[in-house]
């Protein structure tokens, strides 16, 4: 049944819209790499702080006249294209994108590789105001009951200007099946975010899906937090989002706090049309994926809605964790914005209280690894906790703990507010790797005992990896893995 859904929501709506969907070898070889290797990184307390010096230069957005901002040709044309996963099986795909002009269709053809039938599906459609700005229209529209490991073509903006693009859907998922995603977080839409993104699109071992660990556009930071840069914002990434999932966390910039402008504040994610892959919801509420052997959970850092004990995140987490089956998804990842680890001078220990509520968790789970974003730069941690403290014992020290995960801060995308380089010094015990560069990850699963993972700095080659870790999972090969690297 086709459904043709429009709201057009003010600010009170998009509160209560909100509220109402809260509900993963010779001697002298040696000699050399040991040369090299010191060359490259100061040996502290801890593990290693990198003395590569990245060029110290002002971080500027694009111009909205680049061509990375272009706007499709042709009258209401579908732009800011891109997918996210539709279902908890790999075999749904939610595809959104925005017409200007008008309301237009909001049909999605789609066909796979090998046939000539085009099939419909049929979405809804959204629009938003804040402040002075008026959104597009926004559409999103789930494609179902895919095959899986299947090239298919889709096309969008049905009855005007359509256009066409192309995804590959996961292997049937499974303990053992190899899969590959791709890391980025805090990117923002910089000349830097530029690079990191085509970086990424020309790794060779970039990501079959991408893990977003927050801070998207930041089209706050402009006056009235101009939503317009949101619009380019999905413009600029649709050449990698409208042809492989990206799954979302948010972070604090998707939090549209002025109230000098507006009298209630909003979670940008829920009115620019960013879609999370679970049960529709929007990507603010903590969400659980399992994808490809992998179950990934999105926590939310920034909203005081998630931030306490017994509130819906708490009580979702609580009962969310004992479910996995590490028979069938035996990688357990965590996706968050605020790191727990951090050895920079920059928003330190602003998880603290997340981390004091949550952390044992984490171990009692095997948790394998926990990616985050909000530092502007780059780290890795060893296998680490600090779960023993209580208020008589005094215990607050990290220690070693091989069935806690590593932590990693993977807030380096590129954005306009720069890099974070003022580190803690001495660099910390629980510290394995730290380097104040832009880049991206990537996470290779290999089957259910190893995965293979690597950062690549973007003024290296596409290939380079300035960091890499053979992760041994949690559950079926809990080995010391972090001090391998």
């Amino acid at each position: 049944m086709e459904m043709d859904v429009m709201r057009d929501v003010d600010e009170k709506n998009q509160l209560e819209w909100f509220l109402g969907v809260m509900g993963r070898y010779s001697s002298f070889t040696v000699v050399i790499i040991l040369g090299l290797v010191l060359d490259a990184a100061v040996v502290c307390n801890g593990g290693i702080t990198s003395s590569f010096v990245r060029k110290v230069e002002k971080t500027n957005d694009m111009p909205l006249d680049s061509d990375v901002f272009r706007v499709p040709l042709g009258y209401n044309a579908p732009q800011q294209v891109h997918l996210t996963q539709g279902d908890h099986g790999g075999r749904g795909v939610i595809v959104s994108w925005v017409t200007v002009d008008e309301p237009g269709s909001d049909t999605v053809l789609y066909w796979s590789d090998n046939s000539k039938r085009k099939n419909r599906a049929e979405g809804t459609m959204v629009t938003y105001k804040f402040y002075n700005y008026t959104s597009g229209y926004i559409h999103h529209c789930t494609l179902r009951n895919l095959e899986f490991n299947t090239k298919y073509y889709y096309e969008v903006g049905i009855g005007h200007s359509p256009r066409k693009f192309w995804f590959v859907t996961p292997p049937k998922a499974g303990p053992d099946v190899p899969y590959t995603f791709g890391l980025i977080g805090d990117l923002g839409q910089s000349y830097d975010s530029n690079r990191t993104l085509t970086h990424y699109e020309l790794n060779p071992a970039k990501g079959q899906t991408v893990l977003f660990v927050g801070d998207l556009s930041y089209a706050d930071k402009y006056p009235n937090h101009d939503n317009f840069r949101w619009d380019t914002w999905g413009r600029f990434i649709e050449r990698s989002a409208a042809y492989q999932p990206w799954i979302w966390t948010a972070g604090n910039h998707e939090i549209d706090f002025a109230p000098e402008i507006v009298s209630l504040h909003l979670l940008s994610l829920i009115v620019t049309g960013i879609m999370s892959p679970t049960e529709h919801q929007i990507v603010p509420h903590p969400s659980g994926t399992q994808s490809r052997g992998l179950q990934h959970t999105s926590l939310s850092c920034h909203h005081t809605q998630h931030m306490g004990k017994y509130t819906p995140q708490y009580r979702w987490l609580e009962k969310e964790l004992p479910k996995v089956d590490r028979s069938e998804t035996p990688w357990l990842i965590v996706l968050m914005h605020a790191p727990w680890y951090n050895s920079y001078n920059y928003h330190y220990m602003e998880g603290e209280t997340m981390r004091v509520m949550y952390e044992p968790w984490f171990v009692q789970y095997k948790v394998d690894v926990v990616f985050a974003g909000h530092v502007h730069a780059y780290e890795r941690s060893y296998r680490v906790s600090n779960i023993a403290y209580n208020v008589v014992n005094g215990i607050c020290t990290p220690v070693n703990d091989l069935s806690a995960p590593v932590y990693i801060t993977i807030g380096d995308g590129g954005n306009l507010e720069g890099l974070a380089t003022n580190m803690t010094e001495p660099q910390p015990k629980y510290s394995a790797y730290r380097e104040a560069s832009f880049g991206h990850a990537s996470f290779g699963i290999k089957n259910r005992s190893h995965a293979y993972y690597s950062w690549h700095r973007n003024q290296d080659g596409y290939a380079v990896e300035a960091d890499s870790l053979w992760f041994f999972n949690r559950f079926w090969h809990p080995v010391d893995d972090s001090r391998s690297a």
